[in-house]
């Protein structure tokens, strides 16, 4: 069984579609897209029309929060708080009252057993919250009292951090996807996860995809994004704003 997982698409159609692209000829029996499907990017409706054409399991992200509900305070720096909101109704305008719902009803982690030995837990932070953040360098123990719960999981999957990494600590494999719209680790091709079950195991694999980073930038200006310079460095630069 191959699964490809990604996360962090943030109305970037043009990365997702790439992405898309890739695992035409791979033979993947599932995806899984674990949030943050449209806000801070310049095709928030075609992003999230590409993410419902296709048959992934879908979870919800803090993004996906923010568009339905709004940006809060505490939730980013103070001075961020104003412009992060006329970037959230920005990308409101351009979906229909259906797009909210969707992003509304969606899950918040998934738990699959994928073969008699590896169950999988998927969620977009951690398991108790949409914000926290859990970096790539975090110590073991760090990984495993902000990541595991006491559900029999021993593959652990999450996106939010936009920098991908897999981790083997014991008999449990950390995995993060990295971001299909917005990478933050310095490579801005898009990245996912293949991971690959037989019977009794389970490989995974991170995957970095090509795709023309100029147009979405060009389309920040095109399409009159509120805070366009910022999230242009951000595509070109693979670097966190």
């Amino acid at each position: 069984m191959q699964i490809a997982l990604l996360s962090d698409i943030h109305g970037n159609a043009r990365a997702l579609k790439a992405v898309l692209n890739d695992l035409k000829d791979k033979n993947i029996d599932q995806i899984y897209i674990l949030g943050d499907l449209c806000y801070r990017g310049p095709e928030p409706k075609n992003a999230l029309e590409t993410v419902r054409s296709t048959p992934a399991k879908v979870l919800k992200g803090n993004a996906d929060e923010w568009v339905t509900r709004g940006v809060q305070k505490g939730e980013v720096p103070e001075s961020a708080l104003a412009l992060m909101n006329q970037e959230k109704e920005w990308a409101v305008e351009r979906l229909s009252s259906d797009d909210i719902n969707y992003l509304k009803q969606l899950p918040e982690s998934f738990l699959e057993t994928l073969n008699e030995n590896v169950t999988m837990h998927a969620f977009h932070a951690t398991p108790n919250s949409f914000f926290d953040i859990v970096t790539a360098d975090a110590t073991d123990e760090e990984l495993f009292e902000k990541l595991t719960i006491n559900n029999g999981a021993n593959v652990i999957v999450y996106g939010h951090i936009h920098t991908p990494y897999i981790r083997t600590v014991g008999d449990t494999t950390f995995i993060n996807t990295g971001s299909v719209g917005l990478p933050f680790d310095g490579d801005s091709r898009p990245s996912y996860v293949l991971l690959q079950v037989d019977n009794s195991s389970f490989y995974a694999d991170i995957q970095r995809v090509s795709y023309d980073t100029a147009r979405v930038m060009d389309q920040y200006d095109a399409n009159n994004y509120p805070n366009s310079q910022q999230m242009k460095q951000v595509v070109k630069t693979a670097k966190k704003p």
